[in-house]
């Protein structure tokens, strides 16, 4: 994307200054750099990069088939803005002024930057590339600030805003149409279930296994017995001779209520 934008900018550049003997390069206006230059130049220097969160779309876009299913999910392309600072050097302060008024009437005559590719997506969305020409920068930066990282002086420049969509390429396949109704299907050892046609095994279930105690309940209640353990408040006792292992586990004790004295006659 940097370097599409790059050469796209570049090629405008020269278009302006075509006849001439100008190099245009890409190149950060150091002061070292300015004091090895000896032929006329413009230079464009990348000085800023950051997306453009007015732009930014939430939610994914879902492309269909002819048949109307979506075939897949993509996240919409993001605008970065790239700004640069075009200035001229040459060794009279005329000839530099010539040089940036050239560049800005060819400039401004465009709102989109010509010869950037812009990706299929962002195409098809209807979004293209937009350029601003000699705007003052924003409250959060200044060109001063700029030369003064540079380490140079002050001179005469135009800024260039570029903001481009780019492709995230982060496609996501999704999921082929349900066509067929699920249905849960088990071993069998579950009673009571009964399968249908057109089932699909889904999860296996496993009939669990009863415990010692269970089954005792199980069959006392088919005999129509009654379970010892649920008699609360009867008495039971070991037959004469039993073990103690085999005495009932649980007992119970009745004690005999006292009566209250008789008063005698007087």
């Amino acid at each position: 994307m940097i370097t599409q934008v790059d050469e796209a900018l570049r090629a405008q550049v020269r278009a302006a200054l075509q006849g001439t003997d100008v190099e245009v390069v890409l190149d950060a206006p150091t002061k070292d750099w300015a004091a090895r230059r000896n032929a006329p130049t413009v230079d464009v220097y990348l000085y800023d990069l950051r997306e453009d969160l007015r732009r930014r779309s939430l939610g994914l876009l879902e492309p269909r088939d002819a048949d109307g299913k979506v075939t897949h999910r993509i996240p919409p392309p993001r605008q970065f803005k790239l700004s640069y600072l075009v200035t001229a050097w040459t060794q009279r302060p005329e000839d530099e002024h010539r040089l940036l008024d050239a560049v800005l009437q060819h400039l401004v005559r465009f709102d989109a930057l010509p010869g950037f590719a812009v990706p299929a997506l962002a195409l098809s969305m209807g979004q293209s590339t937009s350029m601003l020409v000699g705007l003052p920068p924003p409250e959060d930066r200044s060109f001063a600030d700029v030369w003064t990282a540079l380490g140079g002086e002050l001179k005469p420049s135009i800024d260039v805003v570029v903001t481009v969509p780019a492709d995230l390429d982060t496609d996501r396949v999704v999921a082929p149409p349900v066509t067929e109704p699920m249905e849960l299907v088990t071993d069998g050892a579950t009673p009571g279930w009964v399968p249908t046609a057109g089932s699909e095994v889904r999860r296996r279930h496993r009939a669990p296994v009863p415990t010692t105690s269970a089954l005792a309940r199980g069959a006392a209640a088919a005999a129509g017995a009654t379970d010892p353990a649920a008699e609360i408040g009867s008495t039971a006792r070991p037959a004469a001779g039993s073990p103690p292992d085999e005495a009932p586990s649980t007992r119970t004790t009745t004690t005999a209520r006292r009566s209250a004295p008789r008063r005698k006659a007087p």
